[in-house]
């Protein structure tokens, strides 16, 4: 059976379909990176979005369940050049196409992927609907301007956390966190476990006293969503910010750039795979690192606020990291627990995010 993509400028890419036999609406974007479609799949960030894989071959080494970031899949739909029905790797556990039929998302394969990211890179990111279940073409249209977009979605309450947990509690930690989840991803908190720190996850619903309570420092995870429509949510991370410590990563380096009185901004095709070069500001090193954000902190903003810029995005000079020293907080707008091949940024989370909660970070 034959899969479609229909964008909301008209523009439509036919090819096979794959997957779940479904029709889901989403925002179209793109990933760069060669590796880590598993880790695509399963980061909440992407909730609602239809991701279109630039490398060509999707699929070749499979799925397993070491490799998922969260319970479940959340991308819409999924779209690749070719994706990959016979695996080959002695970690895989079974194949990309069941993985997807067994999640209810919809795949589409045998397009033409560059000229749709070129189409994407040049009018944006925008609304879209996936059907590969044989959905007649004006029904099509009518589910994709039912669908509100992007701009405006407090997304991250939908998918936090039931309850606050304990997810690691050594007998010695090296320092006590509370990690406000707005979608984080696992491989967060197994760094700061493996840093030996004292790790417990809130809902980010919940309240600034909630957070902030028995421990050294608050770090706000990513997320998908406007993170300007969190109102409720900015309102407790201002109650936190000057009190301990705050960090944050994607999504909460967002809230806490709100929180401080900087403006954000949508980025017009964002920022999303492993090739992403960014400068440290603090020490002049580039590191290669993984992205996934369709927001922005403004700078200009940001400084007004007290901001110091640390790290810079070197494709278009976005802010992808701040601190501000008086009310303690450090945040960057990349992913340091991700592998986007080398470990360049790991350390942020295993060493200058501990010394920052202890009040050792200069």
């Amino acid at each position: 059976m034959g899969g479609i993509l229909l964008l909301e400028d008209g523009r439509t890419f036919e090819g096979e379909a794959f997957g779940a036999r479904v029709t889901r609406v989403g925002e179209a974007v793109f990933n760069t990176a060669m590796t880590g479609y598993q880790e695509v799949l399963t980061d909440p960030s992407y909730a609602e979005q239809v991701v279109a894989m630039t490398y060509p071959h999707i699929g070749n080494y499979g799925v397993n369940a070491e490799d998922a970031e969260s319970e479940k899949v959340h991308v819409s739909g999924f779209i690749a050049r070719s994706f990959t029905e016979v695996p080959s790797s002695w970690r895989s556990e079974g194949d990309l196409g069941t993985y997807l039929e067994r999640h209810g998302v919809p795949g589409v394969h045998g397009i033409d992927t560059r000229a749709l990211v070129r189409h994407l890179r040049t009018r944006g990111a925008m609304k879209c609907v996936i059907s590969t279940d044989g959905t007649p073409i004006e029904e099509l249209k009518a589910r994709l301007a039912s669908w509100p977009g992007m701009a405006g979605r407090d997304l991250a309450t939908e998918l936090t956390c039931a309850a606050p947990y304990v997810y690691a509690d050594p007998a010695k930690p090296t320092v006590r966190i509370a990690v406000v989840d707005g979608g984080a991803k696992h491989n967060i908190l197994r760094l700061l476990a493996s840093a030996g720190a004292y790790v417990r996850v809130h809902p980010i619903t919940d309240s600034a006293q909630a957070w902030s309570k028995d421990v050294d420092a608050v770090l706000f995870s990513n997320g998908p969503g406007d993170p300007a429509s969190l109102t409720s949510v900015i309102a407790e991370v201002k109650k936190v910010v000057g009190k301990l410590p705050t960090l944050g990563i994607c999504l909460g380096h967002q809230l806490l750039g709100l929180a401080l009185g900087a403006d954000t901004y949508k980025l017009k095709f964002g920022h999303r795979g492993g090739n992403q070069p960014v400068r440290d500001e603090t020490t002049g090193k580039v590191e290669i690192t993984s992205q996934n954000h369709g927001f922005g902190v403004e700078r200009t903003s940001l400084e007004a606020a007290g901001g110091e810029v640390t790290h810079v995005h070197l494709n278009d000079q976005s802010v992808s990291g701040f601190v501000h020293r008086k009310a303690k907080v450090m945040a960057v707008q990349f992913h340091p627990e991700a592998s986007p091949g080398p470990h360049d940024s790991s350390f942020l989370l295993t060493d200058r995010y501990i010394q920052f909660a202890k009040g050792e970070w200069q």
